[in-house]
């Protein structure tokens, strides 16, 4: 399962807080929500605290967001280690 809510900000920026594992088809709801915000050359930023896990497609998605500008924030060390790997 995987929540994501919206934290609050400048209207030209959105904070989404990820919660869960980023994996199977999260990832593309992920990518449904975000893809609009990027496309409104909004400011996005993914809080990953509560990220216990993300699979293949979830880390190929969060590389894919990064490239576009999206920053990741606070992501666990293993999280952020997977990150790493895959580039």
């Amino acid at each position: 399962m995987l929540k994501i809510s919206e934290a609050g900000g400048p209207s030209h920026s959105v904070t989404l807080k990820i919660e869960g594992r980023v994996i199977g088809p999260w990832v593309e709801e992920l990518c449904r929500i975000c893809g609009p915000l990027l496309a409104e050359e909004r400011s996005v930023t993914l809080d990953l605290a509560e990220v216990s896990y993300a699979d293949t497609e979830g880390i190929a998605a969060l590389n894919s967001f990064k490239s576009s500008g999206v920053k990741l924030a606070n992501c666990s060390p293993f999280l952020e280690q997977q990150i790493k790997v895959s580039n």
